[in-house]
């Protein structure tokens, strides 16, 4: 057993310096002397433990800190969507991740997302505040330690920068999560330490390197501990064509090695995928990843925890996010590697014929994974998980589900297309689909339409119902005595429709609303303080009623108890009556709405 570097990963928002970060401490290693310590194969960086404890210096030697692990491989990812391909069997590939935000903007739409994201796949991680440099008359001393260094400014920029981190806790907070300033952290398993930093000056970069070396050391011992020499267990970061190379994986390996020649099996939607390793690139010493094909050179192996550019005919369907293994060219090899490929792919991507919950697709595997932990921790069910764009097949199945059950009758899509051949049948079947690129607005936007729908289902029920109203005969107004008797009437709270049934102060039922006139006009509806005339059957003023009566709604039970748990869509004053024909009930009947 070897132990392997910590993988750590860099995500936040467009524009908060997630790249920058990454240039300076390469910048620093070089910088420190160290020109070919750090190397990078396929958007990542290789970091070992010497280089960071000459950019850490004597911060270590202050904190008595002995560092024992290898050291870092930081992986770049482009955004926050090709983060949710960084997995692996039961969880995330990254071991502890960075998430960096903008000390001055704070809280941004992929800020949220990366949080949820790593919250979903339980990823620790630590915060880089970025951008501290341009707080208003900073100034950086690079002989002094960050906190040295900001004991010696202004006392005015000291307060100014201790609001801005206390505004970033404060956005924390409200996301359930508990975090400090580094220096302040009591307790590392419960607060997420925040270490502020600018890319630009390189301050902040050694404390930033020290926690996070520390806690990986102090957490991961365990998890680092891996088979060098064995088969390769890996997942595909980006699949690429390459000019000359055809369809390449760019790939992480985090156990075992890999060889040219090695069969690979990749995991997939149908069938695995299984190919022979035609050859395995490695960037030169502080090449970019996405240079030309020449900054490439040829390795003939690779040993976790690494990247590497695979080169293999017949990876065109290959996807990323899928899970690879190297095996030899026996049967019984190959077909325990296909086994255990599908049944990491199945985890996650469940196409059944299920008709109980939402169906949700991604365009990764990592992306399916997160959409579906964020759903399950809210209590929504899922029918079926499967990648791609939005097709027939999923149209036939959703309009199975809306026919169930209207609220579960949706698709929720992360970083997906809704092809308009497809758009168009879902206009004329009146289909729902939600797709973001950003989970927790797809999430989101799905329980404001549950929201929604529920209380449209229930304002259409309410106007089936005998609503509470309480209204009174006007005095001078009564046009027919009788047959059926016709009087002016006004509605003192509530509202009531054609058909309703009416009883009088004693709880006896005496009629029913044959008819209402608004002057000329017929209505079905009057509402509070509205004056029409009210056509009754089977009554007679100055008999059943007079003129100057309250008369209410007789509110059959069964409404009663149904308006009780619709009470949110009645005005206070509707409540009022609601009780008070309640009571007029109860005098002959105690138990009466009680159910």
């Amino acid at each position: 057993m070897a132990t392997r570097k910590v993988l750590v990963t860099v995500l936040g928002h467009v524009d908060h310096g997630k790249t920058s970060l990454l240039d300076k401490i390469r910048a620093t290693v070089v910088a420190s002397g160290e020109a070919g310590a750090i190397t990078q194969a396929i958007g990542v960086s290789a970091i070992p433990i010497e280089t960071i404890q000459k950019i850490c210096g004597k911060l270590l030697d202050a904190i008595k800190q002995n560092l024992t692990v290898p050291g870092l491989l930081t992986i770049d990812t482009p955004g926050h969507a090709a983060f949710t391909s960084l997995r692996k069997r039961g969880g995330s590939l990254a071991d502890i991740a960075i998430l960096v935000v903008d000390i001055d903007e704070g809280f941004k739409p992929q800020t949220v997302e990366s949080i949820e994201i790593l919250k979903a796949q339980k990823v620790p991680f630590i915060v880089a505040a970025n951008k501290i440099d341009l707080i208003p008359h900073w100034q950086h001393n690079p002989t002094k330690f960050f906190m040295e260094n900001v004991n010696a400014l202004h006392q005015e920029v000291q307060g100014e920068f201790e609001k801005r981190v206390y505004d970033l806790v404060a956005q924390f907070q409200e996301h359930g999560l508990q975090a400090e300033r580094f220096d302040r952290v009591e307790d590392y398993t419960k607060q997420i330490a925040i270490i502020p930093v600018s890319a630009q000056t390189g301050q902040g970069i050694p404390e930033l390197l020290m926690v996070l070396t520390g806690l990986a050391q102090k957490y991961f011992e365990k998890v680092l501990k891996i088979e060098e020499t064995g088969p390769a267990k890996g997942t595909i970061l980006e699949v690429k064509e390459e000019k000359g190379l055809g369809t390449t994986l760019n790939a992480i390996i985090y156990n075992g090695q890999l060889k040219v020649n090695d069969t690979l099996v990749i995991g997939s939607i149908e069938e695995p995928i299984v190919v022979k390793v035609r050859a395995l690139l490695e960037p030169a010493e502080l090449a970019e990843m996405r240079d030309v094909k020449s900054k490439f050179k040829n390795v003939k192996e690779v040993h976790a925890a690494t990247g590497v550019k695979i080169v293999a005919p017949g990876l065109d369907s290959a996807m990323a996010g899928m899970p690879l293994r190297s095996c030899s060219n026996k049967e019984e090899e190959i077909a325990t590697a296909k086994n255990e490929v599908q049944e990491e792919v199945g985890e996650i991507v469940v196409e059944n014929e299920d008709t109980d919950g939402v169906i949700i697709k991604a365009d990764t595997i990592g992306g399916l994974e997160a959409l579906r932990t964020l759903l399950q921790e809210k209590n929504i069910p899922i029918s079926s998980s499967s990648l791609g764009d939005i097709t027939k097949k999923d149209i036939s199945k959703l309009e199975t589900i809306r026919d169930k059950d209207v609220f579960q009758g949706v698709i929720l899509g992360f970083n997906v297309k809704v092809p308009t051949d497809i758009a168009d049948i879902l206009t004329a079947k009146r289909l729902k689909v939600i797709t973001h690129d950003i989970i927790y607005q797809t999430i989101e936007e799905y329980e404001k339409y549950v929201e929604t729908l529920t209380r449209d289902i229930e304002l259409e029920e309410l106007s089936k119902l005998v609503r509470p109203c309480k209204f009174a005969i006007l005095k001078g107004y009564t046009f027919r005595q009788n047959n059926p008797a016709i009087v002016g009437v006004e509605i003192e709270i509530g509202k009531i429709k054609t058909g309703d049934p009416i009883m009088n102060i004693e709880g006896k039922l005496i009629t029913q609303v044959k008819s209402m006139k608004d002057g000329k006009e017929n209505v079905t509806v009057a509402e509070q303080g509205k004056q029409v005339a009210m056509a009754m059957g089977g009554v007679t003023v100055g008999r059943q009623i007079e003129e100057g009566d309250f008369l209410y709604s007789d509110i059959p039970e069964d409404d009663f108890v149904k308006l009780k748990h619709m009470k949110k869509h009645l005005s206070t004053r509707e409540i009022n009556i609601l009780k008070e024909i309640a009571e007029i009930k109860r005098r002959t009947n105690p138990v009466w709405g009680a159910g």
